[in-house]
């Protein structure tokens, strides 16, 4: 820890689990994807990683599960989960409000761009001793982005100002969190469905979920 920085007290209880998403409509989503798909096609498949990941975090430990979200609910939206609009601004600024909703923390956030995701993915940061003498969780993605971040006390002054959607965007978002003096630990590698291949990979390292039917379906027909 940074000289004359308090060492926060781990908390040992459940985290808030926060998920960011954008609803998705058809030319507002997964434009990379497009070609090959449709933007319809394209939507439903970001719809279809979307149910994905609120699955895996609704079966995951919880003291809260929030979607923040840029558009409204549809009939996607399990029960269980409260909704928070997006905050205005640049990504940095939308992730820093999020944390901002949760300040009691601990608080893990995610994203809707890894369908693989699965409680067993975030349980180290989920269990009674993940934030034993630890600050901060992160999980790098393929891309050189992240696909996970956890604060135990969310500050989100550590998230405004880092560049995002860059392939040094975790990099540096890591490199905050060990300049502020936090303990970080690192959740595994994951890939982000950005582009078809991202698509195709993604699938088959995740065979039973929404996403690999959905995207075999649209394969093959």
């Amino acid at each position: 820890m940074s000289a004359g920085r308090p060492t926060p007290a781990g908390p040992s209880g459940p985290a808030t689990l926060l998920v960011i998403a954008k609803e998705p409509v058809p030319g507002r989503v997964k434009t990379r994807l497009t070609p090959p798909f449709s933007p319809l096609q394209a939507a439903a498949l970001a719809e279809a990683a979307l149910v994905d990941t609120l699955d895996a975090v609704r079966r995951a430990p919880a003291r809260r599960r929030v979607l923040v979200l840029d558009g409204t609910p549809g009939a996607w939206l399990p029960p269980g989960f409260e909704v928070l609009p997006q905050a205005a601004g640049g990504l940095d600024e939308r992730l820093a409000a999020a944390f901002g909703a949760c300040m009691e923390g601990p608080a893990l956030l995610v994203g809707m761009d890894t369908p693989q995701l699965s409680p067993e993915l975030l349980a180290p940061a989920l269990g009674s001793g993940a934030w034993l003498e630890c600050d901060a969780w992160f999980g790098p993605a393929a891309d050189g982005g992240f696909w996970a971040l956890g604060l135990a006390s969310p500050d989100p002054a550590l998230l405004r100002g880092v560049p995002m959607s860059t392939s040094r965007t975790g990099a540096v978002q890591r490199q905050r969190l060990v300049d502020a003096g936090l303990r970080v630990r690192d959740l595994p590698l994951l890939r982000d469905v950005d582009t078809a291949a991202d698509a195709a990979a993604v699938a088959a390292e995740a065979p039973g979920s929404r996403f690999a039917a959905l995207l075999t379906g649209l394969t093959v027909s």
